[in-house]
């Protein structure tokens, strides 16, 4: 499998479910949301923008993918104060090399919950296993993020997360995601 197909593979209406640690703030969050990944063609205006945004010629790209989502976290101790958590994002991915496994995937959040704030376009490196895992690390000053997304089978995927910010202070996530709709 390439990034190309693990992004076909991913395409469709997931329902996703969200538990998170905040490991030194010793909190967890919930979350519930639902989300939808399309596939974008290498001429799609949204993935020619970013290119451009980033300096890429367009037709070193596969394509990329559109990811939606609305959904709703809510944090304990007090797990009936829920707030909603909608956006969208759009991502290109870059092999190193033709048939690589690694690259780079750069993508621009339009994030819409209440608080965030759109961000400009970020790198992540990927790497894809030879067990069709994706392993995507971020480093920047303000965070490391490394996360980790399989398929259990075509319709359940499952991701992990590790955020640690440079004070020590971490959160790990689990996602389930099941394909509604059936599918592959």
């Amino acid at each position: 499998m390439d990034v190309r197909e693990f992004f076909e593979l991913s395409a469709g209406k997931w329902f996703s479910q969200k538990t998170s640690q905040h490991l030194t703030l010793k909190q967890s969050e919930h979350g519930k949301s639902d989300l939808i990944i399309e596939i974008l063609p290498t001429d799609n205006p949204q993935a020619v923008q970013l290119c451009q945004q980033v300096g890429i010629d367009p037709s070193s790209i596969w394509g990329g993918i559109k990811y939606t989502w609305k959904g709703t976290i809510s944090w304990d101790p007090q797990p009936q104060t829920a707030a909603n958590q909608n956006g969208e994002s759009i991502a290109i991915a870059v092999a190193d090399a033709p048939e690589a496994k690694t690259g780079k995937l750069f993508y621009a959040p339009k994030l819409s919950s209440p608080g965030m704030a759109a961000s400009t376009p970020r790198s992540v490196k990927y790497t894809l296993g030879d067990d069709d895992a994706l392993t995507l690390v971020t480093e920047q000053e303000d965070v490391s993020k490394e996360e980790r997304v399989w398929f259990e089978s075509n319709n359940v995927r499952l991701r992990t997360t590790i955020v640690t910010q440079p004070s020590g202070d971490s959160m790990a996530s689990f996602y389930s995601e099941i394909r509604m709709g059936g599918g592959g």
